[in-house]
């Protein structure tokens, strides 16, 4: 993987808001094979959660080096990268990046940088329903996924997939939170209900 890979603006991140997008797992396999187009994809939807975690922690000054560097080494090791269901990825992508940032954080502490590193990046508690779907299969999950419409496939793949937060998809779909965390539910419940699980899990 090239450091030449670059981080993407916030305008070429966003996504049109209930659009139709790939699976993560889909990007992730197009990147393997060398698929630039895909890499960048894959550092765009990768630094959501690590700039929200670095808010706060880290002084602004170092804040997009730190963030870029962390995403940019973890695309290195997509080679290696073997998932089985989509909470794997997920947390695979996650834990790759925290990882990475607290080598970061410990040479900027060498310098006189007080942060603090948890031991995971902040989300939303997921649904029981949602953790029942992140442990589906790659390819049970994707059939499933292709069956519902554009606009539940894209606010699945931030929420089951990436891990935004409702806040994070409301800003993305232009919507209050409660209406994102409506369209956060029927999604999920869509999606659910193509696996065959048991909706009584998220009552």
């Amino acid at each position: 993987m090239s450091d030449t890979t670059w981080l993407p603006s916030r305008a070429a991140r966003r996504p049109a808001a209930g659009g139709p997008r790939d699976s993560t797992v889909e990007i992730l396999d197009r990147a393997q094979r060398g698929d630039r187009a895909a890499i960048q994809d894959l550092i765009g939807r990768a630094a959501p959660s690590v700039r929200r975690w670095a808010r706060g922690r880290l002084p602004r000054y170092v804040r997009q080096d730190v963030v870029q560097d962390a995403v940019l080494q973890t695309l290195k090791s997509l080679e290696r990268v073997r998932h089985r269901t989509v909470g794997g990825l997920q947390a695979y992508l996650r834990t790759s990046v925290l990882n990475r940032i607290r080598d970061l954080i410990r040479g900027a502490k060498r310098h006189g940088i007080a942060v603090e590193v948890p031991d995971t990046l902040p989300d939303d508690t997921p649904s029981p329903l949602e953790i029942a779907i992140r442990r589906q299969g790659v390819a049970t999950f994707l059939a499933a996924l292709r069956r519902l419409k554009p606009s539940d496939r894209q606010v699945i793949i931030w929420r089951i997939e990436l891990g935004y937060t409702v806040e994070e998809i409301a800003a993305q779909l232009g919507k209050s939170k409660p209406a994102a965390g409506m369209s956060v539910s029927r999604a999920v419940a869509r999606l659910a209900k193509e696996l065959g699980i048991d909706r009584s899990r998220d009552a």
